[in-house]
């Protein structure tokens, strides 16, 4: 059962994938009216799953589930991952590789190699002030708190 994001209750679940690129708007459309059909769709064990889903910045999905109703199940986390695969190979895009960083430079978003972020802060090009993307939330409330943080308060302090 799609429902806005925003009705979500804060304990909702949510999984965040950041492209390593952004979407230009001919994709975003294309990308909304995918996520509507999947989650109109996206049940576990035969019963509807009451989610919806948001994109910030071009780059971001985040899919929320409130499971005070019914959990996610394995087949129906399965059926997500894949959905995602599905959109990766269409738009050419990385939405699963968690071994990259995402990060705020003024206004634009930067996207480097967790190899590349930990030499950014070696250098000093990135600093525990430097505003990154923690995509380890959650749940919403994780998410609209801590998701967007300077790195020492994120698990990318352990670099700075």
């Amino acid at each position: 059962m799609l429902v806005e994001f925003e009705s979500l209750p804060d304990t909702s679940r949510v999984w965040i994938y950041q492209a390593n690129r952004s979407f230009n708007s001919e994709e975003l459309d294309e990308l909304k009216q995918a996520f509507n059909g999947f989650i109109t769709e996206w049940t576990a064990h035969g019963q509807d799953l009451k989610a919806g889903f948001e994109i910030r910045y071009n780059r971001f999905v985040i899919i929320g589930l409130d499971q005070s109703l019914i959990s996610a199940s394995g087949c129906s986390i399965d059926a997500s991952v894949h959905f995602i695969q599905h959109l990766e190979k269409i738009y050419k895009v990385e939405l699963l590789d968690k071994m990259n960083v995402s990060y705020k430079q003024g206004d634009f978003v930067a996207y480097k190699s967790l190899l590349d972020f930990k030499k950014m802060a070696k250098q000093k090009a990135v600093s525990a002030k430097t505003i990154v993307f923690n995509n380890l939330v959650a749940t919403k409330g994780e998410y609209l708190e801590h998701w967007e943080v300077p790195a020492s308060e994120s698990w990318h302090s352990r670099f700075m």
